[in-house]
């Protein structure tokens, strides 16, 4: 696991996505040669130009490439859209593949059961389109509410069923609009917190609307605050300063490498939140983040990305929230297993996990990176409640 199994394992994806449109260009280009000559030229032209536009949507989704600061809108739509269509289509292509060869090793006379088998291969080749279909249209928006019971050996009485919403990878963009962000916000409220708590990602790209984004944050509600700490594509827009002081503004403060205390009770809750730990920082994972916890407290980490779980059970915070893996967001599930490209990057991709006394709550998020679709991800609000171990 890591970052550099996970980028080998994108780089695997991307080669296999471009192998399979290569046979397809080539498929389409071949079944043009009977066509009228003018009408020729005019199919293999728009065929240049979609193969073009696909090739750079792959382009724009090699691992680094967010970091470039082109338009938000342009890169969301081109990456997007190419991703739907090349991922979908290599599957089916895949699927047909795989029919054609038992084809070969097949011989069935019986004309009923070869229109049968027939019906069976082109419904296969489509379901692709259906399933991807779903997670775009349907799956993508399909925003509900997690919840889920902590045990924290030692949790003070006053703080025996302390209510956290945890919010993450919002990714406004082309493909999350405010008007569906504002519907989580309002769902959110609606679970009546003590807490709200956003782990990162609150934009995609360069140009996306973080000040939509800031907006609706602003418009949660719980009894003590919203807090929140920095993702990874803050970094790649450039907005680490931007979003941190204009959420101050807004009352949401932005922990960096900094540490707020709430007080429930008799009891006191110290919330320490720190920049993205880049990957490539494994070993280096939550320096000076020690200093910001608390004795005598119950000690609350907010970090985007979850791999830094093992060095916040050494440092003593008992409970960690992060997002960043979207669950996987494409999602396959194949013998009891999940099977994702984020489980490359790290063990801890969605749910609960603990370490001795620690725990971390990993959420799928919001909003989607990459390919405008979830399948077997759904997004989440997570509400997490303390109880005593």
């Amino acid at each position: 696991m890591g970052y550099i199994v996970g980028y080998a394992a994108e780089l695997f994806v991307l080669a296999a996505i471009c192998v399979a449109q290569w046979h397809l260009g080539r498929t389409a280009f071949a079944h043009t040669a009977g066509l009228p000559s003018v009408l020729r030229i005019g199919v293999r032209t728009l065929l240049m130009v979609a193969g073009t536009a696909i090739l750079l949507g792959l382009i724009l989704s090699l691992p680094g490439v967010s970091s470039w600061r082109l338009n938000g809108l342009f890169v969301g739509c081109v990456r997007g859209g190419a991703l739907l269509w090349s991922f979908t289509s290599s599957v089916s292509w895949a699927i047909y593949r795989v029919l054609r060869l038992i084809r070969w090793h097949t011989d069935e006379v019986d004309p009923t059961r070869r229109a049968l088998l027939r019906s069976a291969g082109t419904a296969a080749v489509a379901a692709p389109f259906v399933v991807v279909g779903f997670g775009a249209l349907i799956e993508r928006t399909a925003f509900r509410v997690r919840e889920i019971d902590v045990p924290i050996p030692g949790l003070p009485n006053d703080l025996q069923g302390l209510r956290l919403v945890h919010l993450s990878d919002i990714h406004l963009s082309p493909f999350l609009s405010e008007r569906e962000f504002a519907k989580v916000v309002d769902t959110a409220n609606d679970l009546r917190p003590h807490l709200v708590l956003v782990t990162g990602d609150l934009i995609s790209s360069h140009g996306d609307p973080l000040d939509a984004c800031l907006h609706q944050l602003s418009r949660l509600r719980s009894d003590a605050g919203v807090l929140g700490c920095l993702g990874n594509h803050e970094i790649y827009a450039g907005t680490e300063a931007y979003t941190t002081a204009q959420a101050g503004r807004l009352g949401i403060p932005f922990l960096r490498y900094t540490a707020q205390q709430f007080r429930f009770g008799e009891a006191l809750v110290n919330i320490g939140g720190v920049d993205y730990q880049k990957m490539n920082w494994r070993s280096h994972y939550l320096q000076r983040a020690e200093r910001l916890v608390a004795p005598g407290a119950l000690n609350v980490l907010l970090s985007h990305n979850p791999d830094v779980f093992p060095a916040a059970a050494a440092q003593h915070w008992d409970i960690t929230f992060a997002g960043h893996t979207h669950g996987g967001q494409v999602n396959m599930e194949i013998l009891h297993a999940s099977l994702n490209v984020a489980r490359f990057y790290t063990p801890y991709v969605y749910g609960l996990y603990r370490s001795g006394p620690s725990s971390i709550y990993v959420t799928r998020g919001i909003g989607t990176i990459g390919m405008p679709a979830r399948l077997g991800a759904p997004p989440e609000i997570a509400l997490v409640r303390l109880r005593r171990a």
